[in-house]
């Protein structure tokens, strides 16, 4: 795969593991904050754990909590290293941002076009750029 290049909603650098899914995920519900697991049973991702891996995902479903939950899996150290997605998501960006600000932690968030996010499908681990490169390592 030759690297790609997203908008980077939160700039930051990070390498981890992928973990993918073409469906949205909520994080209301959907994802244990104490432990970093994916709960929603319904979810492909279900019984899998983001914590410290770049949880590739189109988007996140559901409302302002999806924030919530996602900046106390952060504080906990049981949050993903980066989130790539499929468009522009506030908020993953806002969680984001308000840990860098509270709790000094940089979760790069990447917006791929639709074609690029696919791509990683089968990709096993990536590396972030700050400038929004997704860049397989081997």
């Amino acid at each position: 795969m030759n690297a790609l290049v997203g908008r980077p909603l939160v700039p930051g650098e990070a390498e981890g593991e992928v973990l993918y899914a073409s469906e949205p995920l909520s994080f209301w519900g959907g994802y244990d904050s104490e432990t970093g697991e994916i709960i929603d049973r319904r979810h492909p991702l279900s019984g899998q754990n983001g914590a410290g891996r770049v949880l590739v995902i189109p988007s996140t479903r559901g409302s302002s909590t999806t924030a919530a939950v996602l900046l106390e899996s952060l504080r906990s150290g049981t949050g993903p290293c980066a989130i790539v997605t499929q468009g522009p998501d506030l908020f993953v960006a806002l969680a984001s941002t308000v840990a860098s600000e509270l709790y000094g932690t940089v979760l790069p968030i990447i917006a791929l076009e639709p074609d690029d996010f696919g791509r990683l499908r089968d990709v096993s681990r990536v590396r972030v750029s700050a400038r929004g490169r997704v860049t397989e390592v081997r």
